[in-house]
């Protein structure tokens, strides 16, 4: 099961696996995206099923999630992918921006996994993966929202990790860098280390397959990252507004 299937990681990460053998769920909100991406699914020889449904709305997932059981068997990975990224200056950014990107890339992300947890506990094996971002480990100018969303998608799966393993349940958190999607073009800024939209999925599915607890990639920017979180505030500060790669 793959959530925000219909475009960039999500549909990169659908075909993928479908040149790999497995059955899909696709979930997203856009049906005719979905049906597309099926069609392109079926031509490799997989099987792929579209099921619209809204990440934000806990009941419309729990259906889609019980047909997609019903029709192609239980969910053994569920990948929560679906996600916005928009980038607005603090003086700018409204209460009501910040609480859609919240509901979309963390109350989905939440809603995904406990609408397949039970199953998975009831059968004692499951995955759960996460896409969260390089942009979790700290806060980045004119990223508010966005990073926000990530540190809590990152600490929830975290915490899920430690209550679920020992039910047989994995959970895999993944931190991507720049990546070549909808959600970057446009940007005018420098985005460092950007990486090609196959490149990355492959590099995710790798990670899903060895069942790694987190993935960062790539290793570069994610070496930058780490580094920042032991740096003085002021040199962050400063290292920070100088670079505004999110711009």
């Amino acid at each position: 099961m793959i959530t925000g299937a219909s475009s960039g990681i999500g549909r990169g990460l659908a075909l993928e696996l479908a040149r790999r053998g497995a059955r899909l769920g696709l979930i997203a909100r856009r049906v005719d995206a979905l049906d597309e991406l099926v069609g392109e699914i079926a031509a490799l020889g997989s099987k792929g099923l579209a099921f619209p449904a809204d990440v934000r709305n806990s009941d419309s997932l729990g259906e889609a999630v019980k047909r997609i059981s019903a029709e192609l068997g239980p969910i053994d990975v569920m990948i929560a992918n679906a996600g916005v990224g928009p980038t607005k200056h603090a003086a700018d950014l409204r209460g009501e921006e910040v609480a859609e990107v919240i509901n979309i890339n963390v109350i989905g992300a939440a809603n995904s996994a406990t609408a397949v947890v039970p199953q998975m506990i009831e059968r004692g094996q499951g995955h759960l993966v996460v896409i969260s971002s390089l942009a979790a480990y700290r806060g980045l100018p004119k990223s508010a929202a966005y990073c926000a969303s990530k540190a809590a998608v990152s600490a929830f799966f975290e915490s899920f990790r430690l209550d679920l393993e020992p039910r047989g349940i994995d959970v895999t958190i993944i931190h991507p860098g720049f990546i070549k999607t909808a959600l970057t073009s446009g940007r005018h800024a420098q985005l460092p280390f950007l990486l090609e939209l196959d490149d990355a999925v492959k590099r995710i599915v790798r990670a899903i397959e060895k069942r790694k607890k987190t993935y960062s990639f790539p290793w570069q920017l994610a070496t930058i990252v780490r580094a920042s979180m032991i740096m003085p505030i002021w040199m962050y500060d400063r290292i920070s507004r100088k670079n505004s790669f999110r711009e």
